[in-house]
């Protein structure tokens, strides 16, 4: 360091032991008490000018902390983290009071999560008010409920369908507003690859899926807002990671976005927004079986150009691909409704739940992974074309 030094501010000899001194009146001050090895003689002919304070400054900075503090430091930390996950999650297990005077609105009950989350809700003593599509789904449902649930015929595509529910709904709950609003309803549409679609292909599942959801939250938000209420909106794994071609991927894109911005608008109002992220299920709408008939359907009326390309035997090859991945669809819808369940009954519910070992393990993780690896993996679950070539 003094060799550093310009030599206008140069000390004159350069600092050691021995001239290191006190002022007048005061007693000295030796580096050797503060516990530093001070170079001799010999040490000092090694050493450049005012070596001596850099040699001092380097065994101080290299004293370390005695092994037994380490662990008593390592200890307190972890003893720390357990105590933030334990209070963690208490603070997920408390529940809002009472329940039995709160009104809820499920959209898409004639079967699936919708039909679950009806059942299990009216049992804990929900006041359910069950949207559902078909006369028939509603009177099959009325008929495992008990008397506090009412089912209503909706088709959320419908403007003047939805305005009259909602009118409804208002003489149900009066001045106690709905507690919870659950956009459960939902279609897959044709999931195929994008060259084999129409703009019509796409229309159906963005109409349910986004128009609908946002027409029905936006005509029954002042009743949310009146309870100081939830809006649980139920996207997929299809919102975070396209996977297929056709409308369903593009509508849950959107829904993930429009669930964003309300869940920040409707902050002052102290209405909790969440999104229910669930991964692949079995429900009737997943039927393979009917997924691969709409495939048949549209197969028919490609051209014959799009038809070699991909070969005759594409949509067979595809099936065996879906075979193998048969483990990783979800059998238990609990799973499901068991977020919505904590999204109204606690008192801090999650902004986004996740639902599947699938999703969990593979879909939500691969989302965040650079698009070239993402390529990779879902490229390796498709069929090979026949003459990608022949245009």
């Amino acid at each position: 360091l003094y060799a550093m030094t310009p030599k206008r501010l140069q000390l004159s000899p350069p600092l050691s032991d021995s001239n290191l001194q006190a002022g007048p009146g005061t007693n000295p001050v030796h580096l050797s008490s503060c516990g530093c090895h001070v170079p001799n003689d010999s040490d000092r002919e090694l050493l450049p000018r005012g070596g001596i304070l850099a040699k001092i400054l380097l065994e101080i900075k290299e004293r370390r902390v005695p092994a037994i503090h380490r662990e008593k430091m390592l200890f307190w930390v972890l003893a720390l983290l357990i105590l933030c996950a334990l209070l963690w999650n208490y603070k997920g297990q408390l529940k809002i009071a009472d329940i039995t005077d709160k009104y809820i609105f499920i959209t898409g009950c004639d079967t699936g999560f919708g039909n679950l989350a009806a059942r299990t809700f009216d049992k804990k003593g929900f006041r359910v008010i069950a949207a559902c599509l078909t006369e028939s789904g509603s009177t099959t449902l009325k008929a495992e409920t008990s008397e506090r649930l009412h089912t209503v015929l909706l088709d959320v595509t419908d403007p003047e369908n939805v305005k009259r529910t909602t009118q409804w709904v208002k003489n149900q709950v009066g001045e106690k507003g709905l507690w919870g609003l659950i956009n459960n309803a939902g279609v897959p549409g044709v999931l195929a690859p994008t060259d084999w679609l129409t703009v019509e292909d796409y229309r159906e599942p963005i109409e349910v899926n986004l128009f609908g959801l946002i027409n029905v939250t936006l005509n029954m938000l002042p009743l949310v807002k009146k309870a100081q209420g939830r809006v649980i909106n139920v996207s997929s794994i299809g919102g975070r990671l396209a996977f297929s071609g056709g409308g369903y991927a593009p509508s849950k894109y959107a829904v993930e976005g429009f669930n964003d911005s309300l869940r920040r608008d409707m902050k002052a109002f102290g209405v909790h927004v969440a999104c229910i992220e669930p991964g692949l299920f079995k429900t009737d709408l997943s039927d393979p079986v009917k997924m691969t008939e709409k495939k048949l359907t549209i197969w028919k009326h490609l051209s014959s150009d799009v038809k070699q390309q991909y070969g005759e035997g594409y949509i067979e090859k595809s099936l065996d691909k879906l075979k193998g991945t048969t483990s990783f669809v979800n059998m238990d819808l609990s799973l499901v409704v068991e977020c919505m369940d904590h999204a109204l009954t606690s008192l801090f519910p999650k902004t986004h739940y996740t639902v599947g070992k699938d999703a969990k393990t593979f879909w939500i993780p691969l989302s965040h992974m650079p698009a070239v690896l993402q390529d990779f993996l879902l490229l390796k679950q498709k069929a090979e074309l026949a003459n990608p070539k022949a245009v």
